[in-house]
């Protein structure tokens, strides 16, 4: 069995579970993938989202017809325990997962644009009194005259958000394979229609 996909984060509603709480999920558009490719012993590729031709290069799109799937405008590898049970061109389907059973989330947070160090890095700014010129400032980063220079990774403003974001532990709470959809508990990294890729633990 391949042990994760890709999907399309489609967005959050409210679901009510056996007690009659109100959860909040994010619903995940995943697959169906097709098997491109099978990399050794443990790895294959699937390949999500069609793609035209001219929009690909000419080493991937020859991948494409080598294997005789259709074209595709992602591709992501996953492991897989069988191997041999997989064929070229088969399709991966969200019954892989069941609810309940916790996975991982890989995605792009949304990017922020440039950002101070009070909404980067959370911090407490100056003083807001009359006089003052350092309100949202990040004040001192360094020290008087040694070593005269900023050490590495002082947090100072900067580009905040569009980069790659793992949920490590979130739980599944409803499959439906015949819609290819799976609903999240909570929030995951991304904008509405951005592409994930689920792996199991």
């Amino acid at each position: 069995m391949i042990q994760g996909m890709v999907g399309k984060k489609l967005g959050m509603v409210q679901i009510f579970d056996e007690s009659g709480q109100a959860v909040g999920v994010t619903v995940v558009e995943a697959g169906p993938c097709t098997v491109v490719r099978k990399k050794d012993q443990s790895r294959v590729q699937v390949g999500f989202g069609p793609a035209r031709e001219n929009k690909l290069s000419k080493p991937k799109a020859g991948q494409f017809r080598k294997a005789g799937t259709p074209l595709f405008s992602i591709l992501r590898e996953f492991e897989a325990e069988d191997i041999e049970g997989l064929e070229i061109g088969q399709e991966i389907r969200t019954d892989i997962f069941a609810p309940g059973e916790t996975v991982k989330v890989v995605g792009t947070s949304k990017g922020k644009g440039f950002a101070g160090v009070m909404k980067k890095w959370n911090f407490g700014g100056g003083k807001e009194t009359h006089g003052s010129r350092s309100h949202r400032i990040p004040g001192s980063i360094g020290q008087c005259a040694w070593p005269s220079r900023v050490f590495k990774g002082r947090k100072m403003p900067g580009r905040m958000g569009g980069r790659q974001v793992t949920a490590p532990s979130v739980q599944v709470l409803e499959v439906r394979p015949e819609e290819n959809l799976i609903f999240l508990k909570g929030p995951v990294p991304g904008a509405r229609g951005s592409i994930l890729v689920i792996r199991k633990q």
